[in-house]
């Protein structure tokens, strides 16, 4: 596995009548990835998207569909959310008590197997089911809304994590407040895909996709240590 920064803006932040157009000019201006957060209202406080929204975008992304679910329970539902085509589904190791089995459900549904873990949750709890993932998502946020303050704390965690993964090809993922201030703070603890929303999507729009590929350089350039 290369370890090159990849960056995952989150729909979360696109103009919601216009997802088909947005997601083709977020591609288009270097999105690495497409990140989907779906919410559920009872496991965080906010409700987005379901199975049937994922499947009519997944038609326009070109790239990587990255379906991350905040929702309790998971497993019901990641038949379904496979069938619509999610490339990665990743889920809370808080959403339920049996987590090695929804990351062995995830996997077995065709699909790379994600586990996200909120600011409240060491990393050291992933450690028995590191084996089963593809990706942690580590949460820099609370989940549940964009536009939060980044939790400086979580990177010493994400530094952990990098340490327990080792040569394994695990991608660490970073969700919340991904800036270009905040960028080279996460990669250099080790982060490897950077959801970043309102960062992305600020100032622009699919008539002005430009801006679009201006913050995500600016955001890859910082992680990176580059500064053109």
């Amino acid at each position: 596995m290369t370890r090159t920064v990849k960056i995952a803006p989150s729909i979360l932040s696109a103009d919601f009548a216009d997802f088909g157009r947005e997601i083709a000019a977020i591609e288009a201006q270097g999105a690495d990835w497409v990140h989907v957060d779906v919410m559920d209202g009872h496991f965080v406080p906010n409700l987005t998207f379901g199975p049937p929204l994922v499947k009519a975008i997944r038609k326009h992304v070109r790239t990587v569909m990255d379906v991350h679910l905040m929702i309790a329970p998971v497993d019901p539902y990641i038949d379904a959310f496979a069938e619509a085509g999610a490339d990665f589904i990743t889920a809370h190791l808080e959403a339920g008590p049996h987590t090695h089995r929804t990351l062995q459900a995830i996997r077995g549904a065709g699909c790379k197997a994600g586990l996200a873990l909120n600011p409240g949750t060491p990393v050291e709890a992933a450690a028995p089911l590191l084996d089963l993932c593809d990706l942690v998502c580590v949460m820099t946020v609370n989940p549940g809304f964009g536009g939060q303050k980044f939790i400086r704390s979580q990177i010493a965690q994400i530094a952990r994590l990098r340490e327990m993964i080792g040569d394994r090809p695990i991608e660490i993922e970073i969700d919340g407040g991904v800036d270009p201030e905040t960028a080279p703070l996460v990669k250099q603890a080790g982060a490897d895909v950077l959801v970043a929303g309102s960062a992305v999507f600020r100032g622009g729009s699919v008539d002005d996709p430009a801006t679009y590929g201006r913050n995500i350089k600016a955001i890859r350039e910082a992680a990176l240590g580059v500064y053109a």
